[in-house]
């Protein structure tokens, strides 16, 4: 049994998501979740710069935290630094899951027409990784791509339910609704805590798949594949750090997520080596 934790990180609450599927699906494993929300939204920041952000996290995780798998609960991060990240996990052992992939199958496979819509932010759209992994993945759907920007701050506001974002959310979404899909990926972690005002607007005919369950069935395969699982009888842990406010970060996390968030630690980075 392998008692080392699962480092999960995003650019704020988003990823909490991701947390608490894995949470629920491996009750055996110990986590250490990274928000970095000093520094979000990730999406309408340089793609540079997200990759930079997300190899100081991922090193922290690997070098400091002593992590034994990475999961980047960040679509963002994972469009424009997955393969980054997995190449400099590799010297430590330490696989690398992302959201992207996992969330196209699980919308590839709910969909009954093929019409397949994903919705991020302007940095995950215009990195083109959706359909660059549609490619890969070989699977035969029609996937329309849109980027909603403004949703993240509602969610880091804690403002998931209101007149505003249902507004924004009919403005938004309009141009997805004209491409008649049947099932709409919700292609950022921020999202699900949205999915009501969504749904709303898409029309109960549209089924809404999340990343979040299907990166955690990804994640447990890889610990089972790997023997890297831990014990499941044993209870694991879960600590929270964030780059930002500790008290807002604890305070609206522990709603997003629920009661294991009990307390948020401050994120130090290193310096980066010379």
């Amino acid at each position: 049994m392998d008692r080392r934790p699962i480092g999960i990180f995003d650019s704020g609450f988003g990823g909490l998501t991701v947390a608490r599927a894995l949470i629920d699906l491996c009750p055996g494993e110990h986590v250490v979740y990274v928000g970095d929300t000093a520094r979000y939204p990730y999406g309408p920041r340089p793609a540079a710069e997200v990759a930079t952000f997300s190899r100081d996290i991922t090193r922290h995780l690997v070098e400091r935290e002593g992590v034994k798998l990475v999961v980047i609960a960040c679509n963002t991060a994972t469009a424009v630094a997955l393969d980054e990240l997995v190449e400099l996990a590799v010297p430590f052992g330490v696989p690398v899951v992302g959201v992207i992939e996992p969330g196209l199958r699980a919308a590839a496979k709910a969909s009954s027409s093929g019409r397949v819509g994903v919705i991020g932010t302007v940095g995950t759209i215009a990195s083109g990784a959706y359909p660059a992994a549609l490619g890969r993945l070989g699977l035969d759907v029609e996937l329309a791509c849109l980027a909603c920007p403004g949703f993240v701050e509602f969610v880091e506001r804690g403002e998931t339910v209101t007149d505003q974002v249902h507004v924004l959310a009919e403005r938004l979404l309009a141009p997805m609704r004209q491409q008649q899909v049947d099932t709409l990926l919700l292609g950022c972690t921020h999202y699900p805590f949205l999915a009501r005002t969504i749904s709303d607007v898409m029309g109960r005919d549209v089924v809404l798949v999340s990343s979040a369950d299907e990166t955690a069935f990804d994640v447990r395969m890889v610990l089972g594949s790997s023997d890297l699982a831990g014990d499941p009888g044993r209870g694991g842990t879960a600590r929270f750090l964030s780059s930002g406010d500790l008290d807002s970060f604890t305070r609206l996390g522990r709603k997003l997520l629920g009661p294991e968030l009990e307390s948020a630690e401050p994120l130090v980075l290193a310096p980066p080596a010379r």
